[in-house]
């Protein structure tokens, strides 16, 4: 090595532009894991931030104002933590009597806002409950509703605890049916249902939207004897339900509500609502 007239040790150039290319990379890394990872390709959402009708607006539409509330339905919402803290006071004011919130999606995501919503909907005397975004290509229906239920999605016979919700709907993060086929999207959910019922002794309201049952499931038939149907359609009326099912359990009627987004009617009066929560 030569020796600048400084007295010090000269540097070769080639290791000098090593030295500068390593650091480089070890800040451009560095900043890399402070990024927010992305589910799949750059446009799709981050996973975890699904919830319930974010693909009905894209796929069925934001139709007109819905008929005015009947003496035989009860309004209530359902929250996620897209919503965050959420005024309870305010909803149960304004004529809500009944909540859901997310509690979980596939097995890789727990709602940050959860305790605040679930707990702070019962404080003011509403029913509540807590719903899963299944993610059917990742995990399994069992594996799935295992995380439901140790994570928030259980109930108890107390009179305020409404049963899980499994939110089963079009991918945001990618194919619409998750990959699977209509017979592999039977199994999962059939898988989930069973499991779900195995830990808590009630069968899991499903959630969905006519269309995408139709497509993803090829309109089975097999859950309407045993599953209460939530239906998701943002017009003035309920619409053609999926194959099986008679009636709905609950319509969720819009997405832009008034204090939060999702805005729902139970099929029935209050008493209903507290049957459906009792088992």
């Amino acid at each position: 090595m030569s020796v600048h007239r400084s007295g010090f040790p000269r540097i070769p150039h080639l290791l000098l532009r090593r030295s500068t290319a390593a650091a480089a990379l070890l800040a451009a890394l560095s900043l890399l894991l402070t990024l927010p990872v992305p589910a799949t390709a750059a446009g799709t959402p981050a996973r975890g931030s699904a919830r319930m009708g974010m693909g009905v607006v894209a796929h069925d539409g934001q139709g007109g104002q819905p008929v005015p509330v009947l003496a035989t339905q009860t309004e209530g919402v359902d929250v996620s933590g897209h919503q965050g803290n959420v005024d309870w006071t305010t909803l149960r004011n304004s004529g809500v009597r009944w909540a859901y919130t997310k509690a979980t999606e596939g097995t890789y995501y727990t709602n940050p806002s959860f305790a605040q919503q679930y707990n702070g909907s019962y404080n003011v005397g509403m029913i509540r409950g807590a719903y899963h975004f299944a993610t059917p290509d990742t995990t399994s229906g069992a594996a799935q509703a295992n995380y439901f239920v140790d994570h928030g999605g259980g109930w108890s016979r107390d009179g305020k605890t409404l049963p899980g919700v499994l939110d089963i709907e079009w991918n945001p993060y990618g194919a619409q049916c998750y990959g699977l086929s209509q017979t592999g999207m039977v199994n999962w959910i059939r898988d989930f249902a069973n499991t779900y019922r195995a830990r808590t002794g009630r069968d899991a309201v499903i959630y969905t939207a006519t269309s995408w049952w139709q497509s993803c499931t090829g309109d089975n038939a097999g859950f309407a004897n045993t599953n209460p149907l939530w239906i998701a359609r943002y017009n003035s009326t309920v619409g053609e339900l999926p194959a099986g099912w008679g009636f709905h359990t609950i319509w969720q009627y819009t997405s832009s509500g008034p204090y939060v987004g999702d805005h729902d009617r139970f099929n029935g009066a209050y008493d209903r609502v507290q049957a459906l929560a009792n088992g």
